[in-house]
């Protein structure tokens, strides 16, 4: 088995044996990581508003495996974020992750989600990504 892929199994958004992730599938479409994320009620913050850190925590992940497609193996170094606007539980969304820049060992992310039409988006991230291999 692919030791990437295995050390993956248990993430909480993508692992698909963990048991109360999210199963996220991530794929790459292009040069950009992408995933379908239809957040449920139990992923409220209040008033059926998607908790931020949730979003953050997505954004993160297909910003990382936009590096874990591309065979590399990496970790969070520095992240921020941009709100929109409220997403809305039960929303149709999809997340993007997109290559900036790559420097040494360091590679720059943006991240976004947006409506599954793409008329808006809710969120986006800029992150620093330092290459583990």
């Amino acid at each position: 088995m692919n030791k990437l892929l295995s050390d993956a199994n248990n993430c909480f958004v993508c692992g698909p044996h963990n048991p109360v992730g999210l199963q996220l599938k991530f794929r790459l479409k292009g040069d950009v990581c992408v995933a379908d994320f239809k957040p449920g009620k139990n992923l409220c913050g209040y008033n059926g508003i998607v908790h931020g850190g949730i979003i953050f925590t997505v954004l993160d992940d297909v910003m990382g495996n936009w590096l874990f497609l591309k065979g590399k193996k990496a970790f969070t170094a520095k992240c921020s974020i941009r709100y929109f606007a409220e997403l809305p539980c039960e929303s149709e969304t999809q997340v993007e992750g997109h290559l900036l820049k790559q420097k040494g060992r360091m590679t720059q992310m943006k991240g976004i989600i947006r409506s599954a039409e793409g008329d808006q988006i809710f969120a986006e991230t800029e992150g620093f990504f330092m290459n583990a291999n």
